[in-house]
């Protein structure tokens, strides 16, 4: 990505950050409440005196974790990007890192230049969940049949309608907007290029990359891929589910917990 030529007026900057969301509020801003995007704006002040509000490529929710969240903002201050990002993880908890600063060209913004997201889903399979990876994984270990679920990741590749996979919001329905910011008519329509689950020791992980991803989708696509898997839904009825658009088709939410943004792409 071509770098911006410096200006008096500043320049346009781009974080690469990775964080343990248990102890946050999400992302957004809420009054009260402590969240990443309240957290880095104020360690971005104490750093540069200038007070912004870094724009996220998505908001995750409460209790999620992120491997390469990326977020967008201006600054008038001249600092090398190396300097930036020293002082940056100076100032904020060991829970949230900055694995990369660098300046962008000034159109750059870091929901609406994405391409395309990647998520993960977590699960520990074992009897007992050791205390690593119980703020990380949702502990679920009932007999699941993985090639069942992996048969029912494959319907939701493509291009659907994914409001039965969207959080029951009657604000969000009126609205017409979306946890990526895509507004209109087709604003729960989205591509899924990649849905699939592999075993990784005790953990088994669900993996899906698409061009964007409603408020909840991925945790009640989770919750509705283990119902698959623990017999209560045949893999076929995914595309059933998708084509009915009512939430109250598809399986539970599953624990915001098992939940990582892993990278975003522009």
């Amino acid at each position: 990505m071509a770098a911006e030529k410096e200006t008096r007026a500043g320049s346009n900057w781009k974080l690469t950050l990775a964080y343990d969301g248990t102890d946050f509020y999400g992302w957004q801003v809420q009054p009260a409440r402590v969240t990443i995007q309240g957290t880095l704006a104020e360690a971005i002040e104490r750093v540069t005196g200038e007070r912004v509000l870094p724009q996220g490529s998505g908001r995750t929710d409460a209790g999620v974790h992120a491997r390469g969240q990326v977020a967008s903002f201006w600054l008038e201050a001249a600092i090398p990007a190396e300097n930036l990002q020293r002082a940056l993880n100076r100032k904020l908890p060991e829970s949230v890192r900055v694995l990369r600063a660098e300046r962008v060209e000034a159109e750059f913004h870091a929901r609406h230049s994405a391409k395309a997201k990647t998520y993960e889903y977590r699960i520990w399979r074992g009897e007992i969940c050791p205390p690593w990876e119980a703020r990380f994984a949702w502990a679920l270990n009932w007999p699941l049949d993985v090639e069942r679920m992996q048969e029912a990741a494959r319907f939701v590749v493509g291009t659907h309608d994914f409001t039965s996979l969207a959080a029951s919001d009657p604000d969000l329905i009126t609205r017409r907007t979306v946890d990526d910011g895509k507004p209109g008519e087709t604003a729960n329509v989205r591509t899924i290029f990649e849905s699939e689950w592999r075993q990784n020791g005790e953990l088994l992980i669900y993996r899906v990359r698409g061009d964007g991803f409603l408020h909840h989708m991925v945790r009640n696509l989770v919750g509705t891929l283990v119902d698959v898997g623990r017999g209560a839904m045949n893999a076929e009825e995914i595309g059933q589910i998708l084509e009915a658009r009512s939430r109250g088709e598809a399986g539970p939410t599953a624990p915001a917990r098992g939940l990582w943004l892993d990278g975003v792409e522009y």
